[in-house]
């Protein structure tokens, strides 16, 4: 039977609203898949450390940052600011790193002084291992990790790792840490014959799973002295970096696109 004009023009039409349909749900496919993609949308466990807009600020020194030493608000912090000296994954003194000191914003430091003397009472204490990071440090990591023949730390802090890994996994170009808003810490048990680091199941900077903050492998013991040390800096405005168990971030940040550059001395 013969096709009408009318008849041909309205499959026509037809056949162009199917395709339109069909553009349109490939490309709203194309749109979900971007969005469920890791390399489109990192998870927010994985992009947390990373700055919103970073600008590098020309401040000299702490003061004109806006910082200040911890240990003015507390005297007796105990700190073992692990880039000053060669106890760390590079093994040695990390460019910038002039002396052993922890800087912050004044309200994260503050915010961190209350945090201490809530756990005091309870026989615990903080026990900081890096505050403020240099720009020119992460740049020193980021220089370390491309060197693949430098492998002397790897027993100690990345033994099942192959180095090429931490590079973007590990280690990043930029880090909250040169925002002047986020430390790295854990507990310290007072007893009667003095302090002693609380376990809490692997060492800092250690590059593996069993340093993310809920790893399932690791003891009961060591699970709840995260756990004490997790709700004490929530209850302050930290937030934890779930798979490094010592790393927190004061939020709001008081500089979320700025980070610094000034020595540590």
């Amino acid at each position: 039977m013969p096709i009408s004009a009318t008849t041909s023009k309205t499959w026509r039409s037809r056949a162009s609203a199917i395709a339109v349909e069909a553009c349109a749900l490939l490309v709203l496919i194309g749109c979900v898949a971007a969005v469920r993609s890791p390399d489109a949308q990192a998870p927010a466990a994985a992009a947390a450390d990373k700055p919103v807009a970073p600008q590098v600020s020309n401040a000299a020194d702490a003061a004109s940052a806006g910082m200040v030493e911890i240990r003015s608000l507390v005297a007796d912090m105990s700190m073992d600011i692990r880039y000053a000296g060669s106890d760390n994954f590079v093994g040695r003194p990390v460019d910038g790193y002039r002396a052993a000191g922890c800087y912050l914003h004044r309200d994260v430091a503050q915010a961190l002084a209350r945090v201490e003397r809530e756990l005091r009472p309870q026989g615990l204490r903080l026990h900081i291992y890096d505050c403020y990071r240099p720009v020119r440090a992460v740049r020193d990591f980021v220089r370390w990790a491309g060197d693949l023949s430098d492998q002397k730390t790897k027993s100690r802090y990345y033994p099942k790792l192959d180095k090429r890994v931490l590079l973007g996994d590990y280690i990043s170009p930029s880090s909250g840490h040169s925002r002047g808003a986020t430390l790295d810490l854990g507990l310290m048990e007072s007893q009667a014959g003095g302090d002693r680091i609380a376990d809490m199941g692997t060492g800092f900077d250690y590059f593996d799973e069993r340093a993310h903050t809920d790893s399932p492998g690791i003891t009961a013991a060591q699970r709840a002295n995260r756990q004490r040390l997790r709700a004490a800096m929530q209850r302050e405005g930290f937030e934890n970096y779930p798979l490094e168990w010592w790393h927190y971030t004061y939020k709001p940040e008081p500089t979320p696109a700025t980070a610094f550059d000034f020595p540590v001395e």
